[in-house]
């Protein structure tokens, strides 16, 4: 984890690998997955490798979208080895975000992620406390990256954290895969759709644990 910062320092040094960051960040800030898919073939043999690399890269940099990569993948190796990859590259994106956090504090994510996202984390972790991850992971508008930064910098265990982000990140990457087997570079509109049934179905569930707490208490109280 050490050699983070030096790698990170190396890249500003070296033109070419600093053109590559600047390059690579353009082209999955596009928002269009026919350039992204393009890009990963040619490599290849190596595609799988540097589309696992182009996940860990957009969760350190956040909030870089990682569904172009997730439905790159589909077009390019079928939904279900593509949301294989999808889902163990994003796992590994999380789990070195987390380290970093563990190792380098909050001055460091701080500048990672910036104080504005990380703040408005904070707040859903306050909120939310130990089921915040998998409630995070199941609502589409909330950043998958800082909430990684995030959990770094509080007591929850690396297990925890891991199995939170597992399994709530599952069904995103599964049905984006699907749905990205099926679907061209121009399909904006669905996707928004998609975003649109996650929130709405994840809203449902947190209000309804919402609610049922509230009556909770107040069942207790009388």
């Amino acid at each position: 984890m050490a050699a983070i910062p030096l790698a990170l320092i190396a890249v500003f040094i070296f033109p070419e690998e600093r053109e590559w960051i600047i390059k690579t960040g353009k082209l999955l800030a596009s928002f269009n997955t026919e350039p992204v898919k393009a890009y990963i073939r040619s490599f290849g043999p190596w595609a799988a490798g540097i589309s696992f690399l182009l996940m860990v890269f957009q969760s350190i940099a956040a909030p870089l979208p990682a569904f172009i990569i997730t439905f790159s993948n589909a077009a390019i190796f079928g939904w279900v080895w593509g949301a294989v990859l999808s889902w163990t590259s994003a796992m590994a994106g999380a789990a070195l975000c987390y380290g970093i956090a563990r190792l380098y504090g909050r001055d460091a994510v701080t500048k990672l992620t910036g104080k504005t996202a990380l703040k408005a984390v904070d707040g859903f972790f306050e909120r939310f406390g130990g089921n915040a991850i998998i409630i995070a992971r199941l609502l589409p508008f909330v950043p998958f990256d800082p909430v990684s930064y995030a959990a770094g910098l509080t007591s929850i265990s690396f297990r925890s954290f891991f199995i939170a982000t597992g399994l709530g990140q599952l069904p995103a990457t599964i049905i984006y895969s699907y749905a990205g087997d099926m679907l061209g570079g121009g399909a904006r509109t669905f996707v928004y759709g998609l975003l649109i049934i996650f929130a709405a179905v994840a809203l449902t569930v947190l209000l309804k644990s919402i609610f049922a707490e509230r009556f909770k208490n107040k069942g207790v109280a009388d």
